[in-house]
């Protein structure tokens, strides 16, 4: 006979409710306090200035004198014809460099992608111009480029051809800084591309190769789909870097109207003429268009990847 004790129903355990423990506050609180210093970092060194940026683009704030406001007369600069000649050049400029870079970079980097004897030499030599600082290398490329010493000019005259002036129309100044920045900086970016390809698993090229895909498709249907969120990141560098270009072309053009940047313009409003209120408004305009097109750009390349 079973026991009328042993029929009780099963009681079941109490489910224990997590409650915040003094260890995990405590840890929260030493979060915030590391996390304090280059909190600081971070508010002085730009959300401050990026502040007093704001408020110095609605005021008459000259380099020397009093300040007075004047809402948005300062952004009125902006259909300054020499503004907008700076602009439209900025911009070919931006489209030129990133086209040229990406297109070079890619190249390289599936150049050496793959391990072989001396890959290593030749993935240092392509990285070792991205050693040399911007303005180095500007100077560097002044005395190749200029019409009285130019060592190219010598090459060209004795293969027959004239002496070329690189650094005097504003075609030839935008391509012979585009050569530049191309030497400077795709060693760079072909180090970005090849740390995506060498994320890329090999077994999906095995795969894609047993299913017949050739060379191509292997490269439009695996590789490129595979390596967006690395080509966002090289574009948002190469474009933020374009529209912010002012070492270049300072001191290989000196910056005359023809070459003249976004930047460029920012400085003589600032300092030429003496107009901080407008410098900083066009500055309010370029940092808005650099959110939007990166923001388009990441956007774009990685929809797929989130």
């Amino acid at each position: 006979m079973v026991s009328t004790l042993s029929r009780r129903p099963a009681v079941a355990p109490r489910r224990r409710v997590p409650a915040r423990s003094g260890l995990s506050r405590t840890r929260r609180r030493a979060g915030m306090l590391y996390a304090l210093p280059m909190a600081t970092i971070v508010a002085v060194l730009f959300v401050v200035p990026l502040a007093l940026m704001i408020w110095i683009s609605f005021n008459h704030w000259p380099l020397i004198g009093a300040s007075a406001p004047n809402g948005v007369e300062n952004y009125a600069a902006l259909r300054d014809p020499l503004l907008l000649r700076a602009i439209v050049f900025t911009a070919r400029y931006t489209v030129v460099t990133t086209v040229v870079l990406s297109l070079l970079a890619f190249g390289l980097a599936m150049l050496v992608q793959e391990a072989r004897p001396g890959v290593g030499l030749f993935r240092t030599v392509f990285f070792l111009p991205a050693a040399v600082g911007l303005a180095s290398a500007s100077l560097l490329f002044y005395g190749l480029f200029n019409t009285a010493s130019s060592p190219l000019n010598r090459i060209v005259d004795a293969l027959g051809g004239g002496s070329v002036d690189w650094l005097g129309s504003g075609d030839n100044a935008l391509w012979s800084t585009v050569g530049m920045i191309t030497w400077r900086f795709a060693g760079f970016y072909m180090l970005i591309l090849l740390t995506g390809l060498q994320g890329i698993d090999p077994l999906l090229y095995e795969a894609a190769r047993c299913d017949g895909a050739n060379r191509w498709q292997v490269l439009t249907r695996v590789t490129l789909p595979l390596l967006r969120p690395t080509l966002a990141l090289m574009m948002v560098l190469s474009v933020t870097g374009s529209l912010l270009a002012f070492d270049q072309f300072f001191i290989l053009t000196g910056g005359r109207h023809e070459t003249a940047t976004v930047v460029i313009g920012i400085y003589r409003e600032a300092f030429l003429s003496q107009d901080l209120g407008r410098a900083a408004a066009v500055s309010v305009v370029v940092l808005l268009a650099l959110i939007l097109i990166n923001g388009a750009q990441l956007r774009l390349l990685r929809r797929d990847n989130r």
